[in-house]
Protein backbone atom coordinates (compact mmCIF):
# COMPACT_ATOMS: atom_id res chain seq x y z
CA UNK A 1 0.00 0.00 0.00
CA UNK A 2 1.26 3.47 -0.86
CA UNK A 3 0.37 6.56 1.12
CA UNK A 4 0.19 10.02 -0.38
CA UNK A 5 1.86 12.52 1.92
CA UNK A 6 1.18 16.27 2.09
CA UNK A 7 4.19 18.21 0.82
CA UNK A 8 4.65 21.93 0.20
CA UNK A 9 6.17 23.26 -3.02
CA UNK A 10 9.31 25.26 -2.17
CA UNK A 11 11.15 25.56 -5.52
CA UNK A 12 11.02 24.71 -9.21
CA UNK A 13 13.69 22.52 -10.79
CA UNK A 14 12.83 23.48 -14.38
CA UNK A 15 11.35 26.46 -16.19
CA UNK A 16 8.41 24.45 -17.55
CA UNK A 17 6.98 23.60 -14.13
CA UNK A 18 7.25 19.84 -14.61
CA UNK A 19 9.60 19.14 -11.66
CA UNK A 20 9.36 20.75 -8.21
CA UNK A 21 11.17 20.52 -4.91
CA UNK A 22 8.74 19.88 -2.06
CA UNK A 23 9.17 19.50 1.68
CA UNK A 24 7.39 18.84 4.94
CA UNK A 25 8.34 18.90 8.62
CA UNK A 26 9.28 15.47 9.92
CA UNK A 27 8.15 16.09 13.49
CA UNK A 28 9.99 14.88 16.54
CA UNK A 29 10.75 18.41 17.70
CA UNK A 30 14.20 18.60 16.07
CA UNK A 31 13.13 20.76 13.07
CA UNK A 32 14.03 18.01 10.61
CA UNK A 33 12.60 18.56 7.13
CA UNK A 34 11.90 15.88 4.55
CA UNK A 35 12.72 17.23 1.09
CA UNK A 36 12.26 15.53 -2.26
CA UNK A 37 11.83 16.20 -5.96
CA UNK A 38 8.45 15.40 -7.52
CA UNK A 39 7.01 15.21 -11.01
CA UNK A 40 4.20 17.79 -11.38
CA UNK A 41 2.88 16.70 -14.77
CA UNK A 42 -0.44 15.32 -13.43
CA UNK A 43 -1.49 18.55 -11.74
CA UNK A 44 0.53 21.13 -13.67
CA UNK A 45 2.57 24.04 -12.34
CA UNK A 46 1.43 25.40 -8.99
CA UNK A 47 2.49 28.40 -6.95
CA UNK A 48 5.36 28.14 -4.48
CA UNK A 49 3.79 27.44 -1.08
CA UNK A 50 1.00 25.26 -2.48
CA UNK A 51 0.38 21.98 -0.63
CA UNK A 52 0.08 18.84 -2.72
CA UNK A 53 -0.29 15.11 -2.10
CA UNK A 54 2.86 13.29 -3.17
CA UNK A 55 3.36 9.58 -3.66
CA UNK A 56 6.42 7.84 -5.06
CA UNK A 57 7.84 11.05 -6.54
CA UNK A 58 4.59 12.10 -8.22
CA UNK A 59 2.37 15.05 -7.28
CA UNK A 60 -1.15 13.63 -7.39
CA UNK A 61 -3.46 16.36 -6.10
CA UNK A 62 -3.56 19.94 -4.81
CA UNK A 63 -5.01 20.10 -1.29
CA UNK A 64 -6.39 22.94 0.80
CA UNK A 65 -5.71 23.60 4.49
CA UNK A 66 -8.81 21.74 5.65
CA UNK A 67 -7.93 18.58 3.71
CA UNK A 68 -4.33 18.81 4.88
CA UNK A 69 -5.42 19.07 8.54
CA UNK A 70 -7.50 15.89 8.20
CA UNK A 71 -4.65 14.02 6.53
CA UNK A 72 -2.10 15.21 9.11
CA UNK A 73 -4.43 14.03 11.89
CA UNK A 74 -4.74 10.60 10.26
CA UNK A 75 -0.95 10.38 9.87
CA UNK A 76 -0.48 11.37 13.53
CA UNK A 77 -2.96 8.66 14.55
CA UNK A 78 -1.05 6.09 12.49
CA UNK A 79 2.25 7.16 14.04
CA UNK A 80 0.78 7.03 17.56
CA UNK A 81 -0.63 3.57 16.86
CA UNK A 82 2.75 2.29 15.67
CA UNK A 83 4.36 3.69 18.83
CA UNK A 84 1.71 2.05 21.05
CA UNK A 85 0.37 5.44 22.15
CA UNK A 86 -2.91 5.68 20.23
CA UNK A 87 -5.77 7.47 21.99
CA UNK A 88 -8.92 7.81 19.87
CA UNK A 89 -9.96 10.95 21.76
CA UNK A 90 -6.89 12.75 20.35
CA UNK A 91 -7.54 11.92 16.70
CA UNK A 92 -10.27 11.99 14.08
CA UNK A 93 -12.19 14.89 15.64
CA UNK A 94 -14.19 15.22 12.44
CA UNK A 95 -15.53 11.68 12.87
CA UNK A 96 -16.24 12.16 16.56
CA UNK A 97 -18.20 15.35 15.80
CA UNK A 98 -20.24 13.39 13.25
CA UNK A 99 -21.12 10.78 15.87
CA UNK A 100 -22.59 13.37 18.23
CA UNK A 101 -24.72 14.73 15.39
CA UNK A 102 -26.13 11.23 14.82
CA UNK A 103 -27.10 10.76 18.46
Amino acid sequence: MCLSIPMQIVAWEDAGGDIATVERPQGGGDNTVRRETVNMMLIGPQAIGTWILSSLGLAKEVIDDEERALIEDALAALSASLEGDYDPARHFGDLQAGRSELS
